[in-house]
């Protein structure tokens, strides 16, 4: 009787133990399983907030000057084309973001960003190049219709009428339309066959009728004793 109660408590002991090792088991599979989670979710997050900083816009951007920075006349400063590529990732998606920023102009942006592409050898959209005269955009509403003298050398009437304006004349054909408005005039031979181009374009409105409503510097005059004795006149 007594061997048997012994027999029946050390049943007991090794199912208690064997139901203790099968907890310890579950207790430690479920550990394992939680920490693998754990390790696959920490991993996922990492994963989803690198893919989120490859996305999301960066903490600053850079502006350029290009004259003697990027480009000393139509050749690269240095290793100019280098550096701009790395700022762009491997699927030549903008990493930071940047922008042209010059005194110089004449010609539209659009132009001009065509130009830089070439030459730097990285894609540049013309939202991408400030020039002296971009703020005149801010312009163009007030200005739409109304006549306006466009000054300087290079492209002025494209800069503006890409602006935005619509009724725009460079400095050279208004004056053309003034026989006398320039008293060196006849010194000057390159002006006469300028003339001569712009009298042969047609206009529907004649600028001698209509008074200017506005003079735009758009880059540096060719002609300043011409374009100041224009200036005194429209006043």
């Amino acid at each position: 009787m007594a061997q048997e109660l012994i027999t029946v408590v050390e049943q007991k002991k090794l199912k208690k133990m064997k139901f203790l090792q099968i907890l310890t088991k579950a207790s430690t599979s479920r550990h394992n399983r939680s920490r693998v989670f754990s390790i696959a979710a920490n991993g996922r997050f990492f994963s989803d907030q690198a893919h989120s900083q490859s996305h999301r816009r960066s903490s600053f951007g850079i502006a350029f000057d290009i004259d003697g920075v990027l480009l000393r006349g139509e050749t690269p400063v240095g290793g100019s084309p280098q550096a701009l590529k790395r700022l762009y990732d491997e699927s030549g998606n903008l990493r930071v973001p940047y922008v042209f920023l010059t005194n110089g102009g004449g010609v539209p942006e659009s132009e001009r960003a065509t130009e830089l592409s070439k030459l730097l050898n990285v894609p540049i959209s013309a939202s991408q190049v400030i020039q002296g005269h971009s703020p005149f955009k801010q312009l163009a509403k007030r200005f739409e219709n109304d006549l306006v003298i466009a000054v300087g050398k290079g492209e002025p009437v494209a800069v503006m009428s890409e602006y935005g304006f619509k009724n725009v004349l460079s400095i050279d054909e208004y004056a053309s339309y003034f026989e006398h408005i320039d008293p060196l005039g006849k010194f000057k031979n390159w002006s006469n066959k300028q003339v001569g181009y712009w009298k042969s374009r047609h206009r529907k409105v004649d600028p001698c009728s209509e008074k200017v409503q506005a003079v735009f510097i758009v880059s540096d005059s060719i002609d300043w004793s011409r374009d100041i004795q224009v200036f005194l006149y429209l006043n």
